[in-house]
């Protein structure tokens, strides 16, 4: 296998490395790059190839689709136009956006840049669509919102909602005047001195070496197709950048913003907002660990065969980003991350103790579970409860044709109505079930989304 590296000898990267290029044979994943930071030294690698059917090594400086990291950046810009007095995080977004309609009028007038950037805005988070390359796309797309169903109040129930980023990115666009890839060029990129990061349709990128997304079919590798995700979803995930950008971003956060932000504005991003269970807090755009545990801030990204991870950990001076082009590359993600955190910030992974439960205490929790873009059955098997994956389609646009199923896998339960999944690739995720005033199980939250039980 390829490997290209520009990292001095660590033993324990090395041992990443190692992991890294043990992942991708068993899961079959063309190309990797990764990049860690710690206590003021930077070692980063490529992995394989960017397309099997075009390869070329990758390397750190090949760019890769980041997918949702690109909501920290909407995020980072918002807040420094609220430093500078031109929004506030807590006011109507209909003092700025107001011409703003949702489904439910009553959201319409009451939710807030804070809502948004929080994933707390309770609609249907999960529609693509794809309006051309004109500086309008973003426009155009926030008016289709309007037709998204309202499945919670604002604020009630955290669920990851990439909508509400339409809207944020769009904030951006009405109070600076400029396009959203503009402003976040001249905000951030340049400032941060960002050179190897782009958004799409610009055409610089392509004059330098990028990965493309690929899927799985049994033993077969394909790449996916489209590339693109479509310019109206830059500022929720069209940024495309490298491993050495990511951590140099990551530096960023973790200092004193220089003269391009306050340090102190930095630091309320990672004030803990909203609870996502179990799995920590929300903070703005940060998902924030566990209470009690070494406080990691984190983003993950997903586009079409691309997935992609980013953390730091400011009292341990430590930064990691993974990059991949496979829809296998979240199982990747997790499994090095993990091996990561343990060698260099002594950060071990648990798991919680399962709970035996009998099959008639399960049934309440069977059944159909959608939002959006996403739905599945729960089904028991051999006294398991079976998470049935049912492909729906509708990435990047509307009319995307569903991809292939994924094989049933087994949820277990480690305390009342929290579970951990067991299989991959849902293994060691852990979700809630969410009840009603009337003690009815109402949502499964799974993924960072809120799933209504539908029958």
């Amino acid at each position: 296998m390829n490997r290209s590296t520009s990292s001095i000898k660590d033993p324990n990267f090395k041992k990443v490395s190692q992991k890294i290029v043990s992942e991708m044979k068993r899961l079959s994943i063309p190309g990797v790059a990764v990049g860690i930071w710690y206590k003021g030294m930077e070692h980063t690698a490529g992995f394989g190839v960017t397309s099997v059917e075009n390869p070329l090594p990758v390397t750190p400086d090949t760019l890769f689709q980041v997918g949702s990291i690109s909501k920290t950046l909407t995020g980072t810009m918002l807040m420094k136009l609220a430093e500078q007095g031109k929004l506030d995080l807590d006011a109507p977004v209909r003092k700025m956006l107001k011409d703003l309609e949702l489904s439910d009028e009553s959201t319409a007038k009451q939710v807030t840049t804070r809502h948004l950037l929080t994933h707390s805005g309770g609609w249907v988070g999960d529609y693509f669509n794809n309006f051309g390359n004109g500086d309008d796309a973003l426009a155009k797309m926030v008016k289709d919102i309007a037709k998204l169903p309202q499945i919670t109040p604002p604020g009630k129930i955290w669920s990851y909602n990439n909508a509400g980023f339409n809207i944020a990115s769009r904030l951006i666009e009405v109070i600076t005047g400029k396009p959203y890839e503009q402003a976040a060029q001249e905000m951030l990129l340049d400032p941060l001195g960002l050179s190897m990061s782009f958004f799409y349709p610009s055409d610089v990128l392509i004059t330098h070496r990028f990965a493309v997304g690929h899927y799985n079919e049994g033993k077969k590798i394909f790449v996916a197709r489209p590339w693109a995700i479509g310019r109206a979803g830059n500022g929720v995930g069209g940024l495309v950048s490298t491993v050495k950008d990511l951590l140099a971003y990551a530096r960023f956060h973790m200092g004193n913003g220089s003269r391009v932000i306050k340090r102190k504005t930095l630091e309320a991003m990672r004030v803990p907002q909203i609870s996502m269970g179990r799995r920590g807090n929300m903070g703005i755009t940060w998902f924030i660990s566990p209470p009690g545990d070494v406080v990691r801030y984190s983003h993950g990204g997903a586009t079409h065969g691309q997935q992609a991870i980013f953390m730091f950990i400011p009292q341990k001076d430590f930064a990691l980003t993974i990059l991949t082009n496979s829809d296998e590359g979240g199982i990747l993600n997790t499994n090095v991350v993990s091996l990561a955190l343990e060698l260099y910030c002594d950060i071990k992974p648990s798991t919680p103790k399962l709970i035996k439960t009998p099959v008639n205490q399960l049934r309440e929790f069977t059944g159909s579970y959608r939002i959006g873009t996403e739905a599945f059955d729960l089904k028991i098997k051999n006294g398991d409860l079976m998470y049935h994956h049912i492909p729906l389609g509708g990435f990047p646009t509307p009319d995307s044709p569903p991809g292939p199923v994924i094989p049933p896998m087994r949820i277990a339960f480690y305390d009342k109505d929290q579970v951990i999944g067991l299989d991959e690739p849902l293994k060691n995720t852990l979700g809630d079930f969410i009840r009603n005033e009337e003690g009815l199980v109402e949502f499964f939250r799974i993924g960072g989304r809120a799933h209504k039980k539908i029958k």
